[in-house]
């Protein structure tokens, strides 16, 4: 049992009593010879849930989005993508150290986004002093944001007039799905590749699926193998993400509600805190206060990255009744006296 309330991140989690139970009772098989019926399960569902043909299932997301870059892209293809997003800023340059493909950063707009005139200009033209562009990434939920429905849809329509591919790093697309009250098909279209994380906000221990056409699944399937990640009897940690979508998706509206509860008491102290719009509160620590606060949190039961722009995660175990005991925390800093 931990006794720290964890703000770090929605990755913390522990698996609940039900999903350990379902855990040990999964049927498994050998996944490289696609006879685990689990994972065989939990493929079929997320592809039909989203719309696409086939699914894949990847120890993590770092993997899913990897493999999904090397299956649409060759060695000195290029692909566009955020300054902020995680396929290239948090993923240790993956597509090009191991895939050969050169990122192409871009500048995030303050909601997430990418400017379409900003793609339009990084898109290089058929010339054989440049690196081909064949694929726009994006991300949603991209810290915290949710990307308009009408953003994603007018992106990847001007992309695709273009001859690109699109994926998507939906590592909390759920987040966003919960948010605008959408089904998953409107929330994956326009995209030729989605990766769907299981172990954020849903609380499974492990797990992402690539969404995508057979063909795509095809070779991202060779490339898991050849990125290791080919597992046998995975049907263990399948069982936990169908456990997670059949029992955790609609209660992230939970986190959604204790991260605005958060914010508001933060702001409340005097803090500068941004409004958030899922499970991230984004609150301003002056530089001289990071080091004492977070030492302080952490003699409190509180554990959370203090940094000048400190992240807040709510998740599966925040309770709501453990907010007053952050903000209490919070407010009796002594740090904020001097």
């Amino acid at each position: 049992m931990n006794s720290f309330i964890d703000l770090r991140s929605d990755t913390v989690t522990r698996p609940t009593p039900g999903m350990r139970a379902a855990m040990a009772a999964a049927a498994v098989g050998d996944d490289v010879y696609g006879d685990d019926p689990t994972v065989n399960r939990l493929q079929d569902i997320l592809a039909e849930q989203f719309g696409f043909p086939s699914a894949l299932f990847f120890p993590t997301g770092t993997q899913s989005n990897l493999a999904a870059l090397m299956a649409h892209c060759g060695r000195g293809d290029e692909f566009l993508v955020g300054q902020e997003a995680h396929t290239y800023k948090y993923e240790q340059g993956g597509a090009a150290v191991l895939g050969s493909i050169q990122p192409q950063p871009l500048d995030n707009e303050p909601d997430g986004s990418i400017a379409i005139e900003r793609i339009a200009h990084a898109i290089k033209a058929d010339d054989v002093h440049f690196a081909r562009t064949r694929l726009l990434a994006l991300e949603n939920t991209m810290g915290g944001r949710v990307l308009p429905a009408a953003y994603l849809c007018a992106a990847t329509d001007f992309v695709h007039e273009r001859g690109l591919a699109t994926h998507l790093d939906g590592a909390r697309l759920f987040n966003a799905i919960v948010k605008l009250k959408i089904d998953a098909r409107c929330a994956a279209a326009g995209f030729d590749t989605v990766s769907v994380c299981l172990s954020k906000g849903l609380g499974a221990p492990a797990g992402s699926v690539l969404l995508g056409s057979s063909d795509v699944i095809a070779a991202a399937r060779r490339w898991r193998k050849a990125l290791g990640g080919g597992m046998r009897q995975a049907g263990v940690l399948a069982a936990a993400g169908l456990y997670a979508l059949e029992h955790h998706v609609q209660r992230l509206e939970e986190d959604h509600d204790n991260a605005e509860r958060l914010a508001a008491g933060l702001r409340a102290i005097g803090l500068e805190v941004e409004r958030p719009q899922t499970n991230m509160v984004f609150v301003d620590v002056p530089d001289i206060h990071v080091g004492p606060l977070s030492r302080y949190l952490a003699g409190r039961g509180i554990l959370a990255t203090i940094e000048p722009c400190t992240r807040l995660v709510t998740h599966l175990d925040v309770a709501r009744g453990q907010i007053p005991t952050v903000l209490a925390a919070f407010r009796e800093f002594p740090g904020w006296a001097g």
